[in-house]
């Protein structure tokens, strides 16, 4: 806790301690960045892997009929959309980092759940964006199978983060004015 005084000369102690937002954000988006590439650097050197291997790598079961590692160069953005050029995808993830920025950067003074949240986002979009600028694409390498006409992407721990920050954000935008009423 943090101690202050008060105009008639008393200790107060109930003061809260405030955070750094910036330092919070920072951290949670280095660990993100650094599971993601590390996760994705140890699929490429177990598995069989060169980018070039088309529809699939070699694939691990991980749950038979459920879960596989299974190693794929993706070319194109987020679900499959937005074309396959690395110039224009790097820019629009930019782009979209510097809106949520601009979007959520209050709340994130008043909000650690906020923090985190754009923590994963940062740090899962360097995470592509790194593969983007080392590779050209993005190595994805989760694949639930077991509901193929439901879900058929395969997808990575960057990915992932970032859907979870975005849920995270958009669960502190109900949470906050609730607090306030």
């Amino acid at each position: 806790m943090r101690s202050s005084s008060s105009p008639d000369g008393s200790i107060n102690l109930s003061q809260r301690r405030t955070f750094n937002a910036t330092l919070l954000t920072l951290a949670i988006a280095i660990v993100v960045f650094a599971l993601d590439q590390y996760s994705k650097s140890l699929v490429v050197k177990r598995l069989f892997f060169d980018g070039h291997c088309m529809p699939v790598c070699g694939h691990h079961d991980i749950v038979p009929g459920w879960l596989q590692i299974a190693p794929i160069p993706n070319v194109h953005g987020a679900f499959g959309m937005f074309g396959s050029n690395t110039f224009l995808l790097i820019v629009m993830a930019c782009v979209v980092l510097v809106i949520f920025w601009m979007s959520f950067r209050e709340a994130a003074t008043r909000s650690r759940l906020v923090c985190v949240a754009f923590g994963m986002i940062v740090g899962g979009a360097l995470g592509n964006i790194a593969d983007r600028f080392h590779y050209g694409y993005v190595i994805d390498f989760v694949d639930f199978y077991r509901f193929p006409d439901i879900w058929r992407f395969t997808f990575n721990v960057a990915d992932s983060c970032i859907t979870v920050g975005v849920a995270l954000l958009l669960l502190s935008s109900f949470v906050a004015p609730r607090r306030r009423a």
